[in-house]
């Protein structure tokens, strides 16, 4: 019995040493780590800015889609429109709330988008009337929309010439 004592006593001795890590370790791993973390976050924010321009070419491939489509029902004669409209729509909501088409509700858009880079679904608006590079909204149709964000992409462009 007393053999035994001596060995569990010799077991403890040599497991004892190599219980934890030193410090020095820790240290070493933290530093590998941040250096890790740091080089990281370039490469993340790129990505999201990347997520987001990528949504906001969809959404306004979207929304012009659903202005043409639009246009086009009414080029057909199926909607009524303002005769200084040229068959455009008076605004964004139009194309979500439907118009009446042979006695039948037509729909463009499910909804307004929101604009991944300024956050809410205030989007710019051109006029057929409008000059191109107009700022200003005249209000008598929807030909266009852009980005109200004046941020600048990752090719140097400006948001709100998309």
């Amino acid at each position: 019995m007393v053999e035994q004592r001596n060995v569990s006593t010799e077991r403890l001795r040599v497991r004892s040493g190599e219980r934890g890590v030193t410090l020095m370790e820790l240290i070493i791993v933290l530093a590998i780590l941040s250096v890790l973390a740091t080089a990281a976050i370039p490469a993340v924010k790129f990505e999201v800015k990347r997520n987001k321009e990528r949504q906001l070419r969809a959404d306004l491939w979207e929304m012009r889609r659903s202005i043409d489509m639009y246009k086009d029902v009414a080029d057909l004669g199926g909607i009524q429109t303002k005769a200084d409209s040229n068959n455009y729509p008076p605004d964004l909501q139009t194309l979500v709330n439907g118009v009446d088409v042979k006695d039948k509700k037509m729909r463009f858009l499910r909804a307004i988008p929101v604009d991944p880079m300024t956050g809410n679904t205030d989007w710019g608006l051109r006029s057929n009337q409008d000059p191109p590079d107009a700022d200003s909204f005249g209000g008598q149709d929807v030909y266009d929309v852009y980005s109200k964000s004046t941020g600048t992409a990752l090719d140097g462009t400006k948001y709100n010439t998309w």
